[in-house]
């Protein structure tokens, strides 16, 4: 009864209900407590999807889900499988979210840190050795909340699996002993099959991967998630591919670490799995040839007065009072920095993406990119240096209201006059969300075709928090000025 909230539902693009996105600040006032509030849309394609507190940092205390949604029958998917089973994968904190904002908007800054514990569709563990004092007053192995997540198979049937990642810091890899997966689906589009040993999936991604039981059924198999891109402090999360009749809770014979690991700080097969995703065949959304505005984004960390920042062209995010939907279309002016646009671009033949940035300091701004409605916009994300010397972290950028095209990746820096001519313009996959790996850029293509105000950002909470974000208009006069009163009540728009 402390607590706002607003939730998002990831990867419904909420055509013609642009104020039911779930975006506190930018398309809604917060839900105060002890209020329903009755969020209504259209899911308009199927796939997998999910959903998730937008509020601040609270999706990392728990408000998360996954959303299936099946095609007509009259539109048959292109594989086939006998069962349908969702896996949600998080990272989990032992502190509180707010003790996790409140360090990160201080001064001196206090990281947030590692998680202590992965979760596999809500099930993990902890050392509690680690921890003297948890010990003392709340581990209990026995307790029936601590046993593992156990999906059970039966010997020779084909399952799809659509695996979601809403962790709040952390890059996974995903792994079933003994088996391949075979991916087919990702963010609501078809992906022309290819097959892994294990899955790399970014916070805000989703995935639908085939698994066939057909290994021995007498015992049961490892199904492990680990983190990557960051130091591996936390220990990978264990759960159980049961083949029946075998007991659930019959342990595989192997050892947890069965599934090898990749190296943590290894960029190169991530990325090729980045470049191997392609639309499959009979279901390629074919891309603009060419578009008509570029807008390249470099992240950095930043400070500024004094407090630590991500920033996006050396301008750090911050959340108006008033949201943007309404402030717009009320033709409230003076609700957030109307007269401000962000820079499109940034001093890229000066700039050296490798080393720690020369000049810290950024400034933060609430102005918004306009986008003429129905054009065609490309965004380069262009990773970097943090404040840390050698290092650059994985960023997996979200956008509301659209898919859009991975036209391109690449390692190093982004050539303006040289990448765009290797792009792939022939059967790129579309995706909500998508990784610019540390040291490398990510080029995608979309249409300006929904009508609002939608947020571009890092799906990283903490990242977000500290304000790795942007947000774009378009086509704000074919948005209804018939607002919802629901999404009122904050800033100017009490009165």
């Amino acid at each position: 009864m402390t607590e706002n909230v607003a939730v998002h539902w990831h990867g419904i693009r909420q055509i013609g209900t642009p104020w039911f996105d779930g975006v506190e600040g930018v398309t809604q006032c917060p839900i105060l407590p002890g209020e329903v509030f009755t969020y209504q849309f259209v899911v308009d394609r199927p796939g997998t999807y999910m959903y998730h507190s937008h509020y601040g940092m609270q999706r990392e205390s728990g408000l998360i889900g996954m959303i299936r949604v099946s095609p007509p029958v009259t539109e048959p998917e292109p594989f086939s499988y006998d069962y349908d089973r969702n896996v949600l994968l998080t990272d989990w904190y032992h502190k509180s979210m707010l003790e996790s904002a409140t360090g990160l908007a201080s001064r001196p800054f206090k990281w947030v840190g590692e998680p202590e514990s992965l979760l596999i569709q809500g099930r993990g563990r902890f050392n509690c050795s680690n921890d003297p004092g948890l010990l003392s007053r709340a581990c209990n192995a026995s307790n029936a909340d601590c046993s593992r997540f156990v999906l059970t198979v039966i010997p020779g049937k084909t399952y799809r699996l659509r695996l979601g990642s809403l962790t709040a810091l952390s890059a996974l890899n995903f792994q079933i002993e003994g088996h391949n997966l075979t991916v087919v689906e990702t963010d609501g589009h078809y992906v022309e099959p290819f097959t892994v040993k294990n899955l790399f999936i970014y916070s805000g991604e989703t995935y639908s991967v085939l698994i066939k039981a057909d290994q021995n059924p007498s015992r049961n198999y490892w199904i492990t998630t680990s983190i990557v891109s960051r130091p591996a402090n936390t220990s990978q999360a264990t759960a159980v591919l049961n083949y029946y009749p075998n007991h659930p809770r019959r342990r595989p014979p192997t050892p947890e670490s069965s599934n090898l690991q990749p190296k943590w700080n290894d960029t190169r097969p991530r990325l090729a799995q980045s470049l191997a995703i392609k639309a499959r065949r009979g279901f390629v959304h074919t891309p603009p040839e060419n578009s008509d505005r570029v807008i390249v984004l470099l992240n950095t960390q930043n400070e500024v007065n004094g407090y630590r920042r991500w920033s996006v062209n050396n301008v750090s995010y911050l959340h108006p009072k008033t949201p943007y939907l309404i402030a717009l279309k009320q033709n409230l002016t003076d609700a957030f920095d109307w007269g401000f646009t962000p820079p499109e671009n940034y001093d890229s033949g000066n700039y050296d993406i490798f080393a720690t940035p020369q000049n810290v300091n950024a400034k933060t701004s609430d102005g918004i990119y306009r986008l003429r409605f129905n054009t065609t916009v490309d965004v380069i994300l262009q990773n970097a240096n943090t404040m840390n010397a050698k290092n650059s972290e994985t960023h997996p950028w979200h956008l509301h209201g659209h898919d859009f095209w991975v036209v391109g990746q690449g390692e190093g820096k982004f050539n303006e006059s040289e990448d765009p001519k290797r792009y792939n313009r022939v059967d790129p996959i579309m995706k909500n969300t998508v990784a610019v790996h540390p040291f490398g850029w990510t080029a995608l293509r979309f249409r300006a075709d929904n009508p609002g105000v939608w947020s571009f950002h890092c799906h990283i909470e903490s990242h977000f928090f500290m304000g790795m974000g942007i947000v774009f208009e378009s086509g704000i006069d074919r948005v209804s000025s018939n607002l919802p009163s629901s999404i009122m009540g904050c800033g100017q728009t009490k009165r």
